[in-house]
C-alpha cells in the first residue's frame, strides 16, 4: 500500500462531465486520488460471451413461454439468416408443421 496520490488517469478531476451527466474515473472509483486502501487493482478480465437468445432465462417466465411459442423465431414461423450477403428467409427448423 501507498501514501495517497492525485489519480494519474483524471488528475484529481475525480471524473468527466458530459452535460448534465458525470461519469466517475474508472481508475479512481471517482474519488480523484489513489493509494492506502484504495490502491487500484488489475482490470477483471471480461465477462463471457452472453447465451443466446434462446437460451435467455426470460423462458422461464410462464407469460413468455405462453406468449411466443418458438424460442428461434419469436412464433413467426420463419428465421432470417445472411448467406453470401443476402438475407434469406426459410422455414423454421424447431416449429412443429402448419396444420
Amino acid at each position: 500500500m501507498t501514501d495517497p496520490i492525485t489519480c494519474p488517469e483524471c488528475g484529481g478531476a475525480k471524473g468527466e462531465r458530459l452535460g448534465a451527466l458525470f461519469l466517475a474515473c474508472r481508475f479512481c472509483g471517482g474519488l480523484g486520488w489513489v493509494g492506502a486502501e484504495h490502491e487500484p487493482a488489475e482490470q477483471p478480465p471480461p465477462p463471457e460471451a452472453p447465451p443466446p437468445a434462446w437460451e435467455h432465462r426470460i423462458w422461464q417466465d410462464p407469460a413468455v413461454a405462453a406468449a411466443l411459442p418458438c424460442r428461434h423465431c419469436m412464433g413467426a414461423r420463419k428465421t432470417i439468416t445472411v448467406q453470401a450477403g443476402r438475407l434469406v428467409a426459410r422455414d423454421c427448423a424447431h416449429c412443429p408443421p402448419a396444420a
